[in-house]
C-alpha cells in the first residue's frame, strides 16, 4: 500500500461510518463496464467544491486498488447487485493522485510534474523496480516499460486536475505543459484501463477543440448518465430529513434547485451541514468568500448586469455555453462568466431550455452580498422595497405596487442598458424578489419586439397564497393590459390551478409614468 500506488481505503472507510452517508456505489457498476474500452475509458467529471468529487474518487480507489481489502466496505451497498462486482474488487493498480498536494504555492508551478513524476515512479520502483529504467520519457515511459513485461495495465484517479487553471490563472505557458503532460500519459497508451479525472472545470478547450480530445466530459453543463450521482437527489434528502427529524420543506428552499440534465440535486455539502446542526444557513457559501463571486459579476461584458438583475428576481436568462474556453481568465461575452458560474456552484444550468438561474436562497443570499457596493448602486435598495411591494398586492393596491415598481425601476436604472418591455420585465422581476419565500420561481414568456411580457407566479406548495398573473406594457395603458388578459383567456394557462388569481396589469408611460391595476381573477 502507498500513497499515490494503490492506496489505502481508510477515508472511505470514515466516509460510510459516518452518522451520515448516502450511497452512491453504484456508479461503479458504470465504471466497470467502461474498463479497458479505448472508446469509453477516459472520464474527466467536474462539479463545483463540496459536491463529493474526492468521495467519488476515494470510493473508487477503495474499490478497485490492491493495496487494500474494502470487502467489509461495501457489504450491503448497491454496488453487489452488479455482476462484476466481485471481478473487480481490489484487483487493480490504481494510481491516485491529488494534483492540489503538490501546488501550495507560485514557486511550485514550474516543479510540480516532475514532483509528481518523481513521486509516483519511487512507489513503482518498490513493486515494479526490476522492470524498467526511467529515462527522458519519464512516468508514461516507466508505465509503458511494466506493461510491456507484464501485459497488466494501472487505473487512474485524479483528483482536482483542475487546479492548475485556477492557481495560475494567467500562467498560460505552465498550463499548456501541464496538459501535454496529461497527454503523453493517457493518449494512446496501452497501460491505461481507466482514467477518471475529477474537479471544478471541464477539459481546457483552444477555439472549440478540446485540448485532451480523448475525455468524455461529464459536467454541470452535461453531466450526461451521472446526473443522480453530481449531489443528493430529492428522493435521498427526504429519506435523510425524515432520520435527522428535519423539516424537508424548509431544507428544500434552502439548497434545493440544482439540475444535473434532467435530475434534481443538492449541494451535499449544505445538507449535511444543516442535518447535522439543525439550523437552515449559507453553509457550502461560507467556504468561498463572496468577493469571488463578486469579481465575475463586475465584469464589463454587454448584458452581464441585466443577467444578474433578472436572476435576482428569480428569473431565468438564455447562454450559450459550449464556447466557454474552460478556464478562469478567457471571457469573450456575458455567457462565458455566466457559464464559468454555473460550473463553480453560483449557478445551475437547464439544459432542455439553455437557461441558467439562482439555484435556491443559500446562492440567492451570496449574490446579495456580492452586489452590495457603487457598480451595483440602486439594487440593494431596490430588494427592501420588494417585500412592501408584494404585500401591497396581496391587498390589490395598485397605486402603491405602481409607485414601488417607479421607485425600483429608477434605482436600477443606471444597470439596465435600454428602455423597453425587456427593462420593464427587470424591474418587475426585482420587484418581486421576496416573493422567493411563497411562490415557485416564475414562468416567463419573454417579450419579443413590441410584443408584450407574461410573469407568471404559482404559490409553493401548503402556502396559501394567490396565483399573480402579471402582465406588462409600455405606453399603453394598465387598463388595457386587464382587457388583453381577459380577452385573450390569458388565464387559462393556469386554469388546473385551483386557487385564487390576481390579475396584475402594469403600464409604463414615458409621461405619465408607471400605472398599476390589479384585479381577482373570476371566470366568466
Amino acid at each position: 500500500m502507498g500513497l499515490y500506488l494503490n492506496p489505502g481505503n481508510e477515508i472511505f472507510r470514515q466516509a460510510v461510518t459516518s452518522d451520515i452517508y448516502i450511497d452512491k456505489t453504484d456508479m461503479i457498476t458504470l465504471t466497470n463496464k467502461k474498463l479497458n474500452k479505448p472508446s469509453v475509458k477516459y472520464m474527466c467529471v467536474s462539479r463545483p467544491r463540496r459536491f463529493g468529487k474526492s468521495m467519488a474518487a476515494d470510493m473508487l480507489t477503495a474499490y478497485y486498488s490492491k493495496g487494500c481489502d474494502s470487502k467489509d466496505l461495501f457489504a450491503g451497498r448497491k454496488v453487489k447487485k452488479d455482476e462484476l462486482f466481485k471481478r473487480h474488487l481490489n484487483q487493480h493498480d490504481v494510481i491516485r493522485v491529488d494534483i492540489q498536494r503538490f501546488l501550495f504555492e507560485d514557486s511550485h508551478l514550474d516543479i510540480f510534474i516532475d514532483k509528481i513524476q518523481e513521486s509516483v515512479i519511487k512507489e513503482l520502483e518498490r513493486e515494479y523496480g526490476g522492470l524498467f529504467s526511467v529515462d527522458q520519457y519519464g512516468l508514461p515511459g516507466v508505465l509503458g516499460q511494466i506493461y510491456a513485461y507484464t501485459k497488466s495495465g494501472f487505473i487512474f484517479i485524479i483528483d482536482e486536475w483542475d487546479c492548475v487553471f485556477r492557481f495560475a490563472k494567467d500562467r498560460k505557458e505552465v498550463q499548456k505543459v501541464y496538459l501535454d503532460f496529461l497527454r503523453g500519459l493517457f493518449k494512446g497508451a496501452e497501460y491505461v484501463e481507466l482514467a477518471y479525472m475529477t474537479g471544478i472545470l471541464p477539459i481546457k478547450k483552444y477555439g472549440d477543440l478540446s485540448a485532451i480530445n480523448i475525455f468524455d466530459e461529464f459536467s454541470m453543463i452535461d453531466p450526461k448518465n451521472l446526473g443522480k450521482y453530481f449531489g443528493f437527489t430529492q428522493e435521498e434528502v427526504q429519506k435523510q430529513c425524515k432520520l435527522h427529524g428535519v423539516d424537508y420543506a424548509e431544507l428544500e428552499k434552502w439548497y434545493d434547485g440544482y439540475q444535473a440534465g434532467e435530475i434534481h440535486v443538492y449541494n451535499p455539502k449544505s445538507v449535511v451541514d444543516a442535518l447535522t446542526w439543525k439550523k437552515f444557513k449559507s453553509y457550502w457559501t461560507g467556504t468561498e468568500t463572496y468577493e469571488a463571486l463578486k469579481v465575475y459579476i463586475d465584469l464589463n461584458f454587454d448584458g452581464l448586469k441585466e443577467a444578474i438583475t433578472v436572476m435576482l428576481g428569480n428569473g431565468r436568462c438564455k447562454i450559450n455555453p459550449w464556447k466557454f474556453q474552460n478556464d478562469m481568465s478567457t471571457f469573450s461575452t456575458k455567457d462565458d462568466v455566466l457559464t464559468l458560474l454555473v460550473h463553480l456552484g453560483y449557478l445551475t444550468f437547464d439544459e432542455k431550455e439553455e437557461e441558467t438561474f439562482i439555484p435556491n436562497l443559500e446562492i440567492a443570499q451570496e449574490f446579495l452580498n456580492a452586489v452590495e457596493g457603487p457598480k451595483w448602486d440602486g439594487v440593494t435598495r431596490a430588494l427592501e422595497r420588494s417585500k412592501g411591494l408584494l404585500e401591497s398586492t396581496w391587498l390589490m393596491n395598485g397605486k402603491a405596487v405602481a409607485d414601488g415598481v417607479e421607485a425600483i425601476h429608477n434605482e436600477i436604472s443606471s444597470i439596465l442598458q435600454y428602455n423597453d418591455e425587456n427593462s420593464l420585465k427587470c424591474t418587475v422581476l426585482m420587484a418581486y424578489y421576496s416573493a422567493r419565500a411563497y411562490y415557485l420561481p416564475p414562468s416567463m414568456e419573454l417579450p419579443s419586439g413590441k410584443g408584450f411580457a407574461d410573469v407568471v407566479y404559482f404559490p409553493k406548495k401548503n402556502v396559501n397564497r394567490p396565483a399573480l398573473l402579471i402582465e406588462l406594457k409600455w405606453n399603453k395603458s394598465a387598463q388595457g393590459a386587464i382587457s388583453q388578459i381577459k380577452e385573450r383567456q390569458y388565464a387559462n394557462w393556469v386554469k388546473e390551478y385551483t386557487g385564487d388569481i390576481l390579475l396584475v396589469a402594469i403600464n409604463y408611460d414615458d409621461k405619465k409614468g408607471h400605472e398599476c391595476i390589479i384585479e381577482k381573477y373570476t371566470e366568466n
